[in-house]
């Protein structure tokens, strides 16, 4: 046997049941029934998991897992839960909690959780690659601790940040660097699946379970079994929807539709907005209990300003990687728009400077970029057009519309008139999510049409 667990409950049929299926799966045992006796065999002993009962005569499993956490970091602690008993685990989570099973103890949930905290001390931790996560600041720095630190556990983890701040890959570091790294990492943006397809889509269907359902189809968790699923603009989930996933999440299954059968399923939620969530709550947009659960653990991902002193490594690396894809020689920042672009407020965060540099990369001379090149906008511009990112969300019905154009410098109708063009072409464009052909039906012109102004107006 080379894995050695404690395992600590009161009632001798539950503890006997623990270590019968633990010794199965090769696991050495050492048995208590109260804390005292659990603190002495820690002392004395190491262990690759510690198992709990929360309920114990000389106090709860709670003091255990922040005893852990504080004495023996590395030391993998599970809680068992009375049933319904969501509150007590989801604080023993917030304590530093690996996971939690609930009574009565389901032994093919208690050997996946088991098989997934020793993959913990068995695995060779990961690291965080420096093209994923640039930065020398001391706000990345906190960060890269937090994400490896959140990363041993099973909780739900919230991931809250601007737009364009780097969220998803954020998720992706926290799925990298857990026990669940050679599982599907699955992605999915709430915010673009219709609501009629939103149950399909997570929870699959089974085949003629309604009409143009020609064959089962597995839904999103399952894709996600054994790995980690990110919801991404998880604020834009429609209430009913809300409900499902949050019994989804509780329950640790789903029943695809058309289907008779609860599938028990092991995957962690991840799950990210650009908009303060907290509010949403308070607004009625989103229910609070889902909020409390998937709200566990909070990761806060700096926006660029709070991290300017990472803007010459960032666009460094940028520059590198275009000149990379172009095959040519990389292009350098001038002192000048060195100093510009630290000092520019970038509300559209790492994903604004990539954009930047690709555009200033295009228009530069003699592989220099200087400030001109940058086209930066004064604080409350409009973005500029040369080329532009597509946005994370639709414009909503009552968003501002863009500004108008002032006229050019030479005041020449063709080229205001142009402009207005341009400003209507890229309007239509955010609502449709960069969806050309939707674009142009919108605008009453034909793909072929905006094609060609998209290309006139040097808009990709």
């Amino acid at each position: 046997m080379t894995h050695k667990a404690l395992i600590i409950d009161d009632e001798p049929a539950i503890l006997e049941l623990l270590a019968i299926t633990l010794l199965r799966m090769g696991i050495e045992t050492q048995e208590a029934d109260n804390l005292q006796t659990a603190y002495q065999y820690l002392n004395e002993q190491t262990f690759d998991l510690c198992l709990t009962d929360m309920h114990l005569p000389d106090g709860n499993g709670l003091e255990l897992v922040a005893h852990i956490q504080q004495k023996h970091p590395h030391t993998p602690v599970a809680v068992i839960t009375a049933f319904g008993s969501m509150d007590t685990a989801i604080e023993a989570l917030k304590l530093g909690a690996f996971d939690f099973v609930s009574k009565p103890v389901a032994l093919p949930r208690l050997r996946e959780m088991v098989h997934q905290a020793l993959k913990l001390n068995t695995t060779q931790p990961a690291s965080i690659s420096s093209t994923n996560l640039l930065g020398q600041s001391r706000a990345i720095e906190a960060l890269r601790h937090q994400i490896h630190k959140v990363a041993r556990s099973q909780a739900p983890v919230y991931i809250s940040g601007e737009s364009g701040s780097g969220k998803e890959l954020v998720a992706r570091m926290v799925h990298q660097l857990s026990p669940r790294a050679d599982a599907p990492f699955v992605p999915v943006n709430c915010g673009a699946i219709p609501a009629e397809l939103m149950e399909s889509e997570f929870f699959g269907h089974k085949k003629v379970s309604f009409t143009g359902a020609v064959a089962d189809k597995k839904g999103l968790f399952q894709n996600a079994n054994g790995g980690t699923l990110f919801l991404d603009e998880v604020a834009d989930l429609p209430l009913h929807m809300q409900v499902k996933l949050l019994r989804a999440i509780q329950e640790k299954s789903v029943r695809p539709i058309g289907s008779q059968q609860e599938e028990a399923l092991d995957v962690r939620i991840l799950s990210a907005t650009h908009k303060d969530l907290a509010k949403e709550v308070e607004k009625g947009n989103f229910r609070q209990d889902m909020f409390y659960r998937i709200n566990v653990i909070e990761i806060a991902v700096p926006s660029l300003r709070d991290r300017a002193g990472d803007i010459e490594l960032l666009a460094d690396f940028f520059l590198e990687k275009l000149a990379q894809a172009n095959g040519s020689n990389k292009a350098q920042l001038s002192h000048a728009a060195l100093a510009s672009l630290q000092s520019y407020h970038f509300p559209g965060n790492v994903r604004e400077l990539e954009n930047t540099l690709e555009r200033a990369y295009t228009l530069c001379e003699n592989n220099v970029i200087d400030v001109s090149d940058l086209q930066l906008r004064p604080t409350g511009s409009p973005q500029p057009s040369s080329i532009s990112a597509p946005s994370e969300q639709p414009a909503s019905k009552d968003a501002t519309p863009l500004a108008s154009p002032a006229k050019t410098n030479d005041g020449s109708l063709d080229n205001y008139l142009e402009e207005i063009e341009k400003q209507a072409i890229l309007k239509a464009l955010e609502e449709t999510r960069w969806n050309r052909t939707a674009a142009a039906e919108k605008l009453g012109i034909s793909f072929r049409q905006i094609r060609h102004r998209l290309k006139k107006f040097g808009i990709e």
